[in-house]
């Protein structure tokens, strides 16, 4: 029977791996690992180390270019939704010229968490499989990593937060009734829009690598260094993944009124 195996892998660093992802990873029969356009060679590099130190084969490793995603036209959503069937066809590809019995248990390497701004779920709905075929192994995902890194709490107490796009922050603008955004998927630097007074700023790129950069302070003090950094950044690795979190000064007690 296949089996799919989708594993959170953290950010990159091999000692976020839990042990139910190394045993998963040890386990599998064949790992798909995708390779992205040329500027991003060092992703895969990356997840290739981590097979290495796990101790799995170049042979039981089935490497496939990812289709790239149309972004012609406002139709987003059914751009994404043709990108993702031509993702699920390329799997199928590998996995009927890998998989000579067409069963066994194939892994998946995901940054972060599968569940958490991810699409191999959605993708892996594709193949046909019923849900007992498809297992997922959580991971650290970055917005820990980055509250771990500036040493700072996720959300205030008895505060609720939100993690959203960049592209919602953009359309929308902060959302009413919350304090707290972690922003992802943010290409366009959106927080450049942000207006909010006294609104703070944690950005972290390349979390948990040896390259990790981190910059936090007041919005407005900091916002065209961060565009100006993280560009400097994609230039010397020819790309980037960052994260940011957006928070609004604390309310002041008594505004409500006094007694």
């Amino acid at each position: 029977m296949l089996e799919i195996w989708l594993i959170g892998i953290g950010t990159g660093n091999p000692d976020h791996l839990t042990r139910e992802a190394e045993r998963a990873i040890r386990a599998a029969d064949l790992v798909l690992l995708p390779h992205k356009e040329d500027n991003k060679a060092e992703l895969a590099q990356v997840r290739l180390q981590l097979l290495e130190q796990l101790d799995v084969p170049p042979e039981r490793i089935a490497h496939f270019d990812m289709p790239l995603r149309r972004q012609q036209g406002d139709d987003y959503d059914r751009q994404v939704d043709e990108w993702h069937d031509a993702i699920a066809r390329r799997w199928s590809d590998s996995l009927e010229e890998r998989l000579v019995s067409g069963g066994g248990r194939v892994a998946l390497l995901v940054w972060g968490d599968p569940a958490l701004y991810d699409s191999t779920l959605r993708i892996s709905s594709r193949l046909g499989l019923a849900q007992h075929q498809v297992h997922v192994v959580p991971g650290i995902t970055s917005m820990q990593v980055l509250c771990s890194a500036h040493g700072i709490a996720l959300n205030d107490i008895g505060a609720p937060f939100l993690v959203t796009t960049g592209r919602q922050l953009r359309d929308n603008g902060w959302p009413e009734g919350v304090d707290t955004l972690v922003v992802m998927l943010d290409g366009q630097c959106s927080f450049e829009q942000v207006s909010e007074p006294g609104a703070h700023i944690y950005w972290g790129a390349y979390l948990g690598m040896s390259q990790q950069m981190l910059i936090s302070g007041p919005l407005t003090e900091q916002a065209a260094h961060i565009v100006q950094q993280r560009r400097d950044a994609r230039a010397r690795h020819g790309w980037i993944m960052d994260i940011y979190l957006l928070r609004r000064p604390p309310r002041q007690a008594g505004l409500a009124g006094s007694v």
